[in-house]
């Protein structure tokens, strides 16, 4: 890669966060190894008190996943701090011109960040993503738009469901999407996004409020407040496995995902008559929580919020 003028020690600066990542952790790094080669590379990897061998192998064997070229600092925290405290953990460790979050469930290809970093030449690109895809190769949904009032309604009477392409039953997710073409978008997965070491200079980190979820979405909210786009590129993949480790715990998970859902609308609203909208959906959305809890233990359901 050519230096830009920002002029940091490394080209590219890289956050994982882990929480019982053992099974899937070492292919993350073998891969991203591969498409660091022609960058300057920093991998900081933050673990949130992983009890799985995950720490210890982050000592012991990450070193030569990823080889000698790339810098590694490995954060072990002695409590589980939640993911988003951990990502602004890596964060702060990064000196770099460019920053990409990555799961550790992800699997980049050789070509992916040469692609993408060619996307933020355009000074008014502030995050790029690419398409996402299961093991098995086919294309995983993975952009949404920002949510509203009304697709909390949508989901929890199941007409997201029931009409899964319909543009305004499903607005959110983006059933009406294609993700066969490149196009900006409100939101990516937060499993891998790439941006300038500008963004989280000048509108700051994520916000740790939100525990696990919904920090990306306020995030890529903001982004967009502060005039960037956001791009979902096609012509480049990586394979994700949709981190089974965050949802080992589902009754902690569901709980999490509905208290951020929440807090995010609630950061929304503005007038009055607003906020006391959103404050019956909040009243909802924490009541279906604990309905969907037991549920999905019994039937071993991930979240889907």
């Amino acid at each position: 890669m050519k230096k830009n003028d920002l002029q940091h020690p490394f080209d590219i600066g890289v956050v994982i966060v882990t929480f019982n990542s053992h099974p899937i952790i070492r292919d993350c790094l073998v891969h991203l190894k591969t498409a660091l080669q022609s960058s300057t590379g920093q991998v900081v990897i933050v673990d949130n008190l992983s009890t799985d061998g995950t720490r210890e192998w982050l000592l012991n064997g990450a070193r030569s996943a990823l080889g000698p070229k790339v810098q590694l600092q490995v954060i072990l925290n002695s409590e589980n701090c939640g993911f988003t405290r951990a990502v602004n953990q890596g964060l702060r460790r990064l000196s770099a011109d460019f920053v990409l979050l990555l799961n550790p469930d992800v699997l980049l290809q050789p070509e992916t960040l040469a692609i993408l970093l060619r996307r933020l030449q355009d000074p008014r690109v502030g995050i790029v993503a690419p398409q996402m895809r299961y093991f098995d190769g086919r294309i995983q949904p993975s952009c949404r738009r920002f949510p509203r009032k009304t697709d909390v309604i949508f989901e929890l009477i199941g007409l997201s469901r029931l009409f899964p392409t319909h543009p305004r039953f499903n607005r959110w997710k983006m059933g009406d999407f294609d993700h066969t073409f490149s196009r900006r978008v409100d939101q990516p997965q937060g499993a891998f996004l790439l941006f300038s070491h500008r963004l989280p200079t000048r509108l700051g980190l994520l916000d740790e409020s939100f525990v696990m979820f919904f920090s990306d979405v306020e995030w890529c909210r903001r982004v967009v407040r502060n005039g960037y786009q956001i791009h979902f590129c096609a012509e480049t993949f990586v394979l994700h496995k949709k981190g089974d480790s965050i949802y080992r715990d589902r009754a902690r998970m569901i709980a999490s995902s509905h208290a951020g859902f929440a807090r995010y609308l609630l950061s929304e609203a503005r007038t009055g008559a607003e906020k006391f909208g959103t404050g019956i959906v909040t009243l909802l959305l924490l009541i279906t929580a604990w309905i969907r809890i037991p549920w999905a233990i019994a039937a071993g359901q991930r979240p889907q919020f």
